[in-house]
């Protein structure tokens, strides 16, 4: 089959389930973000960039970071940089996440802001009906696989009863020091582990932000392009903040005083904040995340407009929040 005939069949299915990362290529123009990772600096991306540019990537990020930890920046700044119409691409699934449920929480993310996910060697694409359903599958598969754990322990603990053995540690009845050492530590990495799976939500804010900025303004901006049922209480926050300074994923100084700010200077320092995080977002976009975190225009009112904005930036360049 000629070059020309693939492009034609790529063109009219819009995806094709082969290798041939031409047939990869969107046809509608959307934008393609790509994303390579590997697992040490002595590894190089070059290859999977290399692909990625070959499927119509036009931005690409790069990271070396192991695929179990989740707290990755690059990955964070990625999916901070995604809007409504992007894709984010990636050669195959475990250069994006090394388990499931994480593969289903970014895609999760890119879907609340109006994106999709592509893999060029696994049949997901969420942007067509094919890879909808391929997600679907995912889904309930990890579902069904906790159901079965699930069933399988009651059935365990129902079988232990009937044989007269009562479940528990002797040690913890005993109120034994060690036990309770070993349940508190299990504790504490259990919780750890589930901050893990949210850092990027808040870490890169809470390390660009802090002390310069007061915690009740980070929390907005944090909770700012989340979904509701994902948002941060204060207190919830400066627990998890407290957490990851205690185990140094997190420089002391993000605990300090907040520094004392001007009234005025309050706005301008939430817009650069946001620019910060984004460069290349656009003012109505800004606009959209001020709406949405309930700020008021220096006027007082709800809707905000992107020639406030503007003047808000221009002021927050002149005062050195802008880099």
């Amino acid at each position: 089959m000629s070059t020309t005939r693939e492009h034609s069949l790529a063109f009219v299915s819009k995806r094709s389930f082969i290798g041939d990362t031409l047939n990869c290529k969107r046809p509608d123009f959307m934008p393609l973000i790509g994303y390579a990772r590997v697992s040490t600096e002595d590894q190089t991306p070059l290859p999977q960039s290399q692909a990625l540019k070959s499927a119509g990537c036009a931005e690409i990020f790069e990271e070396h970071a192991s695929g179990g930890n989740r707290a990755r920046p690059v990955l964070a700044r990625v999916l901070e940089r995604v809007q409504i119409g992007d894709t984010l691409v990636v050669v195959r699934i475990d250069r994006l996440a090394r388990s499931l449920s994480h593969l289903l929480e970014v895609i999760e993310r890119l879907e609340a802001k109006g994106a999709f996910f592509r893999s060029l060697q696994d049949p997901i694409d969420t942007s067509s009906p094919q890879g909808k359903f391929t997600l679907q599958v995912l889904g309930a598969a990890a579902e069904f696989e906790r159901a079965l754990i699930r069933e399988r322990t009651k059935a365990g603990l129902a079988s232990a009863r009937a044989k007269g053995r009562v479940g528990g540690n002797p040690g913890l009845s005993a109120k034994d020091p060690a036990a309770l050492r070993k349940v508190r530590l299990a504790r504490q990495d259990g919780y750890m582990e589930r901050l893990n799976e949210t850092a990027q939500d808040w870490v890169p804010h809470v390390r660009r932000l802090r002390p310069d900025m007061a915690w009740e303004d980070v929390l907005r901006i944090i909770n700012g392009p989340l979904p509701h049922d994902r948002h941060w209480t204060q207190s919830r926050l400066l627990r998890a903040v407290k957490a990851y300074v205690r185990d140094g994923f997190l420089p002391d100084e993000v605990l300090a005083r907040a520094r004392r700010r001007d009234t005025d200077d309050r706005l301008p320092a939430i817009i650069a904040a946001i620019k910060g995080a984004d460069p290349d977002i656009t003012l109505q976009a800004i606009c959209d995340r001020l709406e949405s975190m309930r700020e008021r225009t220096p006027r007082g009112r709800t809707t905000w407009q992107p020639s406030s904005v503007r003047m808000l930036l221009e002021r927050a360049e002149k005062l050195g929040m802008l880099e």
